[in-house]
């Protein structure tokens, strides 16, 4: 869907945070400041946005985030938003501002109210922002490299202690509907057990008989990475250590894995995704969400992307059990 030509850009950020958001503001900032567009910051998402908190941004602006975590014009879950009446308020609000045209990065919920701005009139480009690698039409998503590598670095270091006390550690991930950062780190880690919110059949005996099995064998340490989504690790931890008579210790890494200083990766993509936004909105394309796919860097329709579907590879999985057992 094609729409009016900008002459003000705004951007923002919604939904939960991720590293190399910042990268993809500045980048979003300096494209279309080359271009000779203005440009607005909206601060805290769509909640910002209802609250008019709007500010000019430029060249300086931006300077030295590039290397920042989290997100400079800050994040929120706005309610409000969802409902019609709160969607009308905030394209009024572009409107009242002169902004024409905005950049939405997030997630899967942040593009469903840039669809509706879209709608009513502002021209609309999401970029993928989540550490969850949970949006179906692209291979890549802002934050998931600096998330896995964070991630991965935490549970080398507890293996390390539990290989001392011969323990059994349950490291739980994020990933409340989503297995990625489980089965990437699960790999990379060399772990004993990957518990995936879409394969996890919750047959915990099985694990157990296993960690029996594997300390038989002399193994000294268990590592079991846990999904945000199956969570319950701390009382997984008492069942497992009740049955098999092994130390057994749960860490939580939680939001630990949204923050720290991004990726050459994350930081690199962000990038040309922002810039691949604002040069949409130059086009007068509206609707629209950058992407990566298959080395590419590409765009879909908003709502033909909300449709899509993912789910782990099967590929993947079958040769991470492999790799486990």
């Amino acid at each position: 869907m094609a729409g009016k030509a900008v002459k003000t850009i705004g951007v923002l950020t919604s939904g939960g945070d991720a590293p190399g958001m910042n990268a993809a503001i500045r980048s979003v900032v300096r494209t279309a400041i080359h271009n000779g567009i203005k440009v607005k910051g909206v601060m805290r998402g769509y909640a910002g946005l209802l609250e008019e908190e709007i500010k000019e941004l430029d060249s300086h602006s931006v300077s030295d985030i590039v290397s920042r975590g989290g997100t400079v014009l800050y994040t929120a879950r706005c309610k409000e938003f969802t409902t019609a009446e709160g969607q009308k308020r905030g394209a009024e609000i572009c409107k009242k501002h002169g902004i024409d045209g905005i950049v939405v990065i997030g997630g899967d919920g942040s593009f469903m109210g840039a669809g509706k701005l879209s709608a009513l009139g502002i021209n609309t480009i999401g970029v993928p922002g989540t550490i969850d690698l949970d949006i179906a039409c692209t291979d890549y998503t802002i934050g998931f490299d600096t998330s896995i590598n964070t991630a991965m670095q935490a549970i080398d270091k507890i293996r390390d202690t539990s290989t001392s006390h011969e323990r059994c550690s349950i490291i739980e991930v994020m990933g409340r509907h989503a297995g990625y950062i489980a089965l990437w780190c699960g790999v990379a880690n060399g772990a004993e057990e990957i518990l995936l919110p879409e394969k996890y059949d919750g047959d915990e005996q099985a694990i157990i008989n296993r960690i029996i099995e594997s300390r038989k064998r002399g193994k000294k340490h268990y590592i079991i990475i846990n999904a945000e989504g199956i969570g319950h690790s701390s009382s997984m931890a008492m069942r497992i250590e009740a049955a098999t008579g092994i130390e057994t210790r749960a860490t939580i890494l939680g939001h630990m894995q949204r923050g720290g200083s991004p990726t050459c990766k994350d930081r690199y993509y962000a990038s040309i995704m922002g810039a691949k936004a604002v040069e949409l909105l130059l086009a007068g394309k509206s609707n629209r969400l950058v992407a990566y796919k298959k080395g590419e860097f590409v765009d879909y329709d908003i709502q033909e992307a909300l449709r899509m579907k993912k789910d782990v590879s099967e590929e993947q999985y079958r040769i991470a059990q492999l790799l486990v057992r």
